[in-house]
């Protein structure tokens, strides 16, 4: 019996001898590759910020040139167009831009319905409901008030909407109030391949 009790405990503490050891290879191992990958994961982070980065500085220059260089080079020269060797064609032609301040939305969205251009308005009326609620999400519309249910609103001009109707303005001679839009006109270079 002694025997066997004694190649038991043997055999257990080879056991336990070898789990160790296979815990120490792998947490050495493995926290290796963590800190390893720490690492890369730090470094990725950081390339991607350095790149979105260095994309606002192009476009920033990208912006400069189109807008503000080669629209000034074609006023000097009296030019509204070019065509370079290659076939393509360069035009430098308005571009209109609305963008408000927040502060002032309101106050857009009340000229707009009181000069005849509510319709540009958009109305979001949503509400937001959890998992298994799919029966409540679609009687929504008829009982959220009488079920007490908290919708949120949005009210917006589309961004391209509000441009659109800037350059209409614009180029119809009409008169609105440019600086509450924060709408903005001047003159952007384009190249089109030939």
């Amino acid at each position: 019996m002694e025997d066997k009790f004694d190649l038991l405990s043997a055999l257990e503490k080879e056991h336990e001898d070898a789990a160790a050891s296979g815990v120490e290879t792998v947490s050495q191992n493995g926290l290796a590759s963590i800190a390893h990958t720490a690492r890369s994961i730090r470094l990725a982070q950081q390339d991607v910020e350095h790149a979105k980065e260095s994309l606002k500085e192009k476009e920033a220059e990208l912006r400069r040139l189109t807008d503000e260089v080669m629209p000034s080079l074609f006023s000097e020269l009296g030019l509204t167009s070019f065509t370079l060797d290659d076939g393509s064609k360069l035009e430098v032609r308005q571009t209109y831009s609305a963008t408000p301040l927040a502060e002032n939305r309101p106050k857009v969205y009340e000229w707009l319905r009181e000069n005849g251009y509510g319709d540009l308005i958009k109305n979001t009326v949503f509400c937001t409901f959890g998992r298994e609620e799919d029966d409540k999400a679609r009687q929504f519309f008829e009982l959220a008030e009488e079920k007490g249910y908290v919708a949120e609103a949005k009210t917006e001009v589309h961004p391209s909407t509000l441009r659109a109707f800037v350059r209409e303005r614009v180029e119809s001679g009409d008169t609105f109030p440019m600086d509450l839009f924060g709408a903005w006109v001047g003159q952007r270079a384009t190249i089109k391949k030939g």
